[in-house]
């Protein structure tokens, strides 16, 4: 059961998992930090976030809050779960109060000296039958569209900046 409002609202407790890899023709050291808050602006079109922590440098326990982003949620808590440059992992947790917790994993892993492979997990877990509904409706073939969208989009950023 969680507590709603001075109210309880009964869940079972569901989750989802996807995980999915795909190369990008860029170096590793110049695609990891587009896997930040300041870096998505650069490739994500509308992305914008509110720092709370007062600068944009990311580390482990960064906080930053999203109006809307991916798969319609509303405004999010993202927390930096565990940040490793070395080797170039990120992960972040995304609280939508109320409706789901996400947990997001990026990392890039260099083929060569311009081509890299990058793993991207999403995990959701309801926290109502609002997020319920969320992870029913977030498929296998939703989520691969959804990855497919942030190579795209990459690779149209690499050609930008080429």
């Amino acid at each position: 059961m969680l507590a709603r409002e001075g109210g309880c609202i009964e869940s079972e407790m569901k989750s989802v998992e996807h995980t999915k890899t795909f190369e990008i023709a860029a170096p590793v050291d110049e695609l990891f930090p587009l896997f930040s808050p300041e870096g998505e602006k650069l490739w994500v079109p509308g992305w914008d976030y509110q720092d709370v922590m007062g600068t944009p440098e990311l580390t482990e326990d960064y906080v930053f809050i999203t109006e809307s982003h991916d798969h319609g949620g509303g405004r999010a808590i993202w927390v930096v779960k565990a940040y490793d440059p070395e080797k170039r992992l990120v992960e972040f947790y995304k609280i939508e109060p109320y409706d789901k917790v996400g947990v997001v994993r990026v990392r890039c892993n260099r083929i060569s000296d311009g081509l890299t492979e990058v793993e991207v997990r999403y995990k959701y877990i309801a926290l109502s039958p609002r997020g319920e509904a969320f992870i029913s409706s977030f498929t296998a073939t939703v989520y691969d569209e959804f990855v497919g969208e942030w190579k795209s989009l990459l690779e149209t950023y690499f050609e930008s900046v080429g």
